[in-house]
């Protein structure tokens, strides 16, 4: 029972911390935009997610993730992809410029607006589960 609440709270805290990453990435874009040959950088989220949480996209069931193994009852588990930093892509320009940088405003901002959007949204899915979770350990106490 604790491995599936646990299981669910990991899922979007792992979206949240890779939100955060994205955010991090197109606020480097945007800050470069005036840089020569900067090279505009982003990474496929869903891809990143998949693999932090051990998903396999296309698919609706998970594989086995990589943990640590337990070998006393009071070991922690550990959390399957935590650490795995995203493979950042380069993206292709859709107008070329004179000084060889591939940022552009127009769709960084958009990118940066959507993705503070979903951030928000996983912050509000994370949220509403611990008071789902209150709740429940509330009306179970009385």
């Amino acid at each position: 029972m604790i491995d599936r609440l646990t299981q669910a709270l990991d899922f979007n805290a792992q979206a949240l911390l890779l939100r955060a990453e994205r955010t991090r990435v197109l606020a480097s874009n945007i800050a470069n935009a005036d840089t020569p040959n900067f090279q505009a950088r982003d990474f496929d989220f869903g891809a990143a997610l998949a693999q932090a949480t051990g998903v396999q996209q296309g698919a609706r069931t998970a594989a086995p993730p990589l943990a640590p193994v337990r070998t006393a009852a009071g070991h922690l588990s550990g959390s399957g992809g935590a650490g795995a930093a995203p493979a950042l892509l380069y993206r292709l320009p859709l107008q070329t410029a004179l000084d060889a940088n591939t940022v552009d405003m127009n769709m960084e901002r958009a990118a940066f607006a959507d993705n503070t959007l979903r951030y928000e949204a996983s912050l509000r899915f994370i949220s509403g589960q611990i008071r789902t979770l209150m709740t429940a350990i509330n009306g179970q106490s009385q």
